[in-house]
């Protein structure tokens, strides 16, 4: 029989991912599950409820706490979803802390996924005991969050670290309409489109990073780009906030081998003013790392660290 332990659930548009761990976050268990994104909060809860109390049942353990993180802007406050994409129906305006507190009687936190994805990183994944962090995820778009004086950082409005729209990569179209964004270079999307643009063919970002590796130039280049992107907004961050310590994870940074050595080429070539070292580290944990973040969140209200 397991003891107290502590719930982590990551809500994406497409899975829901749930992990028990214990108070020292080692990962007990998990279940992944489709998400129902257009059945409405409740549904949501439902399936992630259901998967937690099949595996407190599996390890017949009693819970702590409960940690969300959950796509979209969040207000981390009031545990309400605010504002989601396409992906969900009936989730914006959804006050989930008070909703999972509710199900399951024990405290329950929410924050966004990326900022989860960085608290775990920092509790136990590559950048495990550092205190201040720029994470980065480079998925569909361009994430980012910031641990500062090991304390998650959301700025006086909740957008600090939200790299991903900074201007001045190019002239290119956002996904949230304004031009030049770090995200039309370096997400999976801006990838996509550039490659079609120069190549004339509409692939995947993933079907690129394949060209890439056998040799394809117009792909190279692409994956080229995105890594001198990655580097600019690394460097910014050193600039402004004096922040060297970098983790970067999502299903674009899998193809790390094609962005690496653009990333170091441009932080070699424009050291920050501090002369201190850049550490550029990939994600650890993987698919883990929003549940766990999640989880690591809610343990400093339950155990206060």
């Amino acid at each position: 029989m397991t003891g107290a332990v502590l719930a982590g659930i990551d809500v994406g548009g497409t899975n829901t991912k749930v992990l028990l761990a214990t108070p020292d976050l080692e990962v007990l268990d998990r279940i992944d599950l489709p998400t129902p994104a257009h059945d409405g909060g409740d549904a949501v809860l439902d399936a992630a409820e259901a998967a937690v109390r099949s595996l407190l049942d599996r390890h017949r353990a009693s819970l702590a706490g409960v940690g969300v993180g959950a796509a979209g802007v969040v207000d981390p406050t009031t545990g309400t979803v605010l504002v989601t994409g396409n992906s969900f129906t009936g989730w914006a305006g959804y006050g989930v802390t008070d909703a999972v507190a509710a199900r399951l009687g024990v405290p329950a936190t929410l924050d966004n996924d990326v900022n989860a994805f960085l608290l775990g990183e920092v509790a136990t994944g590559a950048v495990a005991g550092e205190p201040d962090v720029l994470g980065m995820t480079l998925g569909t778009g361009v994430g980012g969050a910031l641990v500062l004086g090991g304390v998650l950082f959301g700025g006086p409005h909740g957008a600090a670290g939200e790299i991903g729209h900074v201007p001045g990569f190019g002239d290119t179209v956002c996904t949230c309409g304004a031009r030049g964004h770090l995200e039309t270079v370096a997400g999976a999307r801006g990838i996509a489109d550039r490659y079609a643009e120069r190549s004339g063919r509409r692939i995947g970002t993933h079907e690129v990073a394949a060209a890439a590796r056998a040799g394809d130039r117009d792909a190279q280049d692409v994956f080229a780009t995105a890594g001198w992107g990655i580097a600019r907004a690394v460097l910014l961050t050193a600039g402004i906030l004096d922040v060297t310590t970098v983790v970067i994870g999502g299903g674009v940074a899998r193809s790390w081998d094609l962005l690496e050595p653009a990333v170091t080429a441009a932080l070699a070539a424009e050291p920050p003013v501090s002369g201190a070292a850049i550490r550029v580290e990939q994600s650890v944990l993987g698919a883990d790392a929003v549940a766990l973040g999640a989880a690591a969140q809610v343990r400093r209200v339950v155990l206060g660290g």
